[in-house]
């Protein structure tokens, strides 16, 4: 039996984990934490009796009035989350907070020597460098959760990493791929937020209308297979079916893609099973008895609404701080687009303004990574 302490359970990750817990056996739900949903996370609590239940939102665990199954902790506080990944019971740590705040967590875990079942993008994004030295040297797995990275971790299985020759990163393009640029700038909040594929959280749609979701993924996939970006081995294909997660082709030519219907309880379930593949799970299945198309465009960068992905490959290339100051300066942006400060398409170019204009350091520790994301915050207008 396998403990998991899962991390954001009350988001969109986080509710899928416990979908494939729920039906798959060999894995019990050691610790969940949630922010301000505190509902949900007393139904959670009650469901799978955990040992503790973290309320990470010190103001919201005021309002706290529920009666938690014996057995189990009540917890406040972001701290909580440091010290129960290094707790020695806990197995696996389902990283699936949004933002930066999943950073202090990830290391944690990490330097505890856990399996890291890694859907919180921006740990990499922000402290992919200190992630994966820790990582390296106390043993950790890092098994990612993202659809993309998730398929290309599966499909990388198919050689030997000497012989990748590059990745090909899939992104469904949002709901404005096929809009002229001259619209952009008429975009409201709610059709930003209508995803034609998945069904995700907020802050992950938003990002995912701008390409910026799949910027931050660019930097992701660079920390998690090391990547050499100035061989130019990722690639961005749009996908607007996201049938095809990824690919990877290698020396011989040969090209291997993951494929399912979009359901992120697959990548999930492979990350708490891995190396193995368990029979049943609630994931979709595809249909082979009806008529498929697959499409596949190449990015114009000439254009601005694929400036995302540029600024995406050139942090990535950068490494240092500007993983750290470009996801700071995209959540402030969407907070500011979601209140009505910035336009949808004022969005990028912010936050590459905010990146190309500060103090660029190449080997940042982790408090000076933390000084400058919160300063970056706090500067941002």
């Amino acid at each position: 039996m396998k403990n998991i302490a899962l991390f954001g359970a009350t988001g969109s990750i986080g509710r899928s984990t416990l979908d494939v817990v729920k039906t798959i056996d060999g894995f019990r739900v050691l610790a969940i934490s949630g922010h301000k949903n505190l509902k949900l996370l007393h139904e959670q609590s009650m469901l799978f009796r955990p040992r503790w239940v973290i309320l990470t939102d010190e103001n919201a665990a005021k309002d706290w009035n529920f009666e938690l199954p014996v057995g189990s902790e009540l917890c406040v506080g972001m701290k909580a989350l440091t010290q129960i990944a290094a707790e020695s019971d806990v197995d696996i740590v389902v990283s699936a907070i949004v933002g930066r705040a999943g950073l202090e967590s990830t290391i944690a875990a990490a330097q505890a020597g856990k399996r890291i079942a890694l859907a919180n993008k921006e740990s990499l994004v922000a402290g992919g460098a200190l992630v994966k030295q820790i990582a390296s040297e106390t043993g950790a797995e890092i098994i990612p959760v993202d659809s993309e990275h998730s398929a290309i971790f599966q499909s990388l299985q198919a050689g030997k990493r000497k012989e990748l020759e590059r990745v090909i990163l899939t992104a469904s393009g949002g709901p404005f791929f096929r809009l002229p640029e001259k619209d952009l700038k008429n975009v409201t909040l709610d059709q930003a937020l209508k995803h034609p594929t998945w069904n995700m959280g907020a802050k992950v749609t938003l990002d995912s209308a701008t390409l910026m979701n799949k910027a931050l993924e660019i930097i992701e996939a660079k920390w998690l297979f090391d990547l050499d970006m100035t061989r130019r081995e990722l690639e961005v294909m749009i996908h607007p079916q996201s049938i095809v997660h990824s690919m990877v082709e290698f020396h011989d030519g040969a090209v291997i893609a993951q494929m399912s219907p979009p359901d992120m309880r697959l990548p999930i379930q492979n990350a708490l099973t891995y190396p193995e593949r368990v029979s049943g799970g609630p994931t979709k299945r595809t249909n082979w008895s009806i008529d498929q198309t697959l499409e596949f465009f190449a990015p114009d960068y000439s254009k601005s609404k694929f400036d995302a992905l540029k600024l995406g490959l050139e942090t990535a290339s950068l490494a240092g701080t500007a993983g750290v100051v470009l996801n700071a300066a995209n959540e402030m942006a969407v907070t500011a687009f979601t209140r009505g400060e910035l336009r949808f398409d004022e969005i990028v170019p912010r936050v590459r303004k905010t990146v190309e204009e500060h103090d660029f350091r190449q080997n940042p520790t982790l408090e000076e990574l933390t000084a400058l994301d919160e300063k970056i915050r706090k500067d941002f207008r």
